[in-house]
């Protein structure tokens, strides 16, 4: 996903980085690149409706997760993050996500996210709900 155009996600969520991410060699933390991606999916969710975080019956768990770095980004840069639905399963969802420093065209990292819907009490998995689906649909 080196390569992959800011116009290939349909959906972005800006996150200004913080003083305290930057690491001893000048740039923001590698564990901060998944902060990112938790929040941009997260926000989605929320935002749009679908996922309530305090009373929902169905919520995301994470099962999946990586990244791949091509270029720093160091405070006090802005952080565009780039979120698509790569597969949409009957309880999992994955999706890729482009990281892209201020006004770059090209990603400083780009990965993947999974997500497997599960029931809040019991923690098994369940389908996605209806309404998250269609929502999800939105972003393939």
């Amino acid at each position: 996903m080196r390569d992959t155009p800011r116009s290939a996600f349909p959906h972005f969520c800006e996150i200004a980085t913080r003083w305290m991410d930057n690491d001893v060699y000048g740039h923001v933390n590698n564990v901060h690149y998944y902060s990112y991606f938790d929040t941009a999916v997260n926000r989605f969710l929320i935002e749009r409706g679908v996922l309530d975080i305090h009373g929902g019956k169905t919520v995301g768990f994470v099962v999946e997760t990586g990244c791949s770095y091509f270029r720093s980004i160091a405070f006090p840069d802005t952080v565009h993050v780039g979120v698509r639905v790569a597969k949409l399963g009957n309880s999992s969802v994955r999706y890729e996500i482009g990281l892209y420093r201020n006004d770059d065209e090209m990603p400083a990292a780009a990965g993947h996210f999974v997500h497997v819907y599960v029931d809040r009490e019991s923690n098994r998995p369940v389908p996605i709900p209806d309404d998250t689906r269609a929502l999800l649909a939105t972003l393939s």
